[in-house]
């Protein structure tokens, strides 16, 4: 059967956050089975802890914020993601800041960061939150969707008014029964428009934001010199926001998702109406390992 995983030991890094352009460190400790991921803001004279759980997410803009007693942590969605690559269960992520660090604006860094303090297995087996009917949720011309599934994909669709979107860059289906997520979805950057950035400035948001640390675009082109990491980057990254988002559920998701201009709103809003019926969706673990769905094979400790 496949085990309930956190990390080996404590590993630490700084960075910038991306929205508050403040100097942040971030601290991840291993936490017993069953605990799942807490968020500490562990600046404040009064430490505040919050869950990562959907329902505990009070902002979407441009990132997906927990909040709790008043206090806020955002911009936790690339390590939420990078976690459930990595099929880590349990974890104390110690925030010293409002913001998580950007890193180079994937999960790449983050799924460097935990394999170098090392994965290991616990005495419990680990559980999924296997979707047993259709929920499906429209926002305007948006929309998204859980369907079952004996594994785990996404099968996305963007769109923006822009030369570089082109088909490549407007579709994607990635599904862990094939794809690597460590390979093929965690360098996937964020992005955004050189139109946008005084607008998102003055709101206070993108203060960090770089070259370093995003893709961004003008009117015509990538600005970046060093161009895409993946053809369809965009899209991707989209893909690993919402993986991120999705592990905010509690359990590794069996399911399909698929959506249609997705965001951390949608994500969330899907995720609380998933877990606002009890019919469709159910927590379940398995005996032995061939009763595991193939896309969550590849977490075994070890596996590259």
């Amino acid at each position: 059967m496949l085990l309930q995983r956190t990390l080996k030991t404590t590993v630490r890094t700084t960075g910038v956050g991306l929205h508050t352009g403040a100097r942040v460190e971030l601290t991840l400790r291993p936490a017993q089975p069953d605990s799942g991921i807490v968020f500490h803001r562990s600046d404040l004279a009064q430490p505040v802890s919050i869950p990562a759980r959907a329902e505990n997410v009070g902002d979407t803009r441009l990132s997906s914020t927990l909040v709790a007693d008043g206090v806020s942590i955002s911009t936790v969605e690339h390590l939420m993601s990078a976690l459930a690559g990595l099929g880590i269960d349990n974890l104390h992520v110690d925030v010293a800041g409002p913001e998580l660090p950007i890193m180079d604006g994937s999960a790449g860094p983050f799924v460097f960061l935990l394999q170098s303090a090392g994965i290991i297995e616990q005495a419990a087996r680990k559980r999924y939150l296997r979707v047993r009917t259709p929920v499906e949720i429209h926002d305007g011309d948006k929309w998204a969707r859980f369907e079952p599934f004996a594994g785990f994909r996404l099968d996305f669709t963007i769109d923006f008014p822009h030369p570089v979107f082109g088909t490549e860059n407007r579709h994607v289906v990635v599904d862990f029964a094939e794809h690597s997520y460590v390979k093929e979805v965690a360098r996937a950057r964020t992005f955004g428009f050189m139109q946008d950035v005084e607008a998102m400035r003055s709101a206070g948001l993108a203060l960090g934001g770089s070259l370093q640390n995003a893709v961004v675009l003008d009117d015509t082109r990538v600005l970046n010199s060093e161009g895409l990491r993946y053809d369809n980057e965009f899209v991707k990254h989209k893909v690993l926001d919402a993986i991120g988002d999705l592990y905010l559920l509690g359990h590794p998701l069996i399911g399909q998702y698929t959506a249609f201009k997705p965001g951390h709103a949608l994500n969330n809003a899907l995720a609380r109406a998933l877990l606002a019926r009890p019919e469709a969706h159910e927590v379940v673990s398995f005996e032995a390992d061939d009763e595991v769905p193939t896309a969550f094979h590849g977490w075994a400790v070890g596996a590259a």
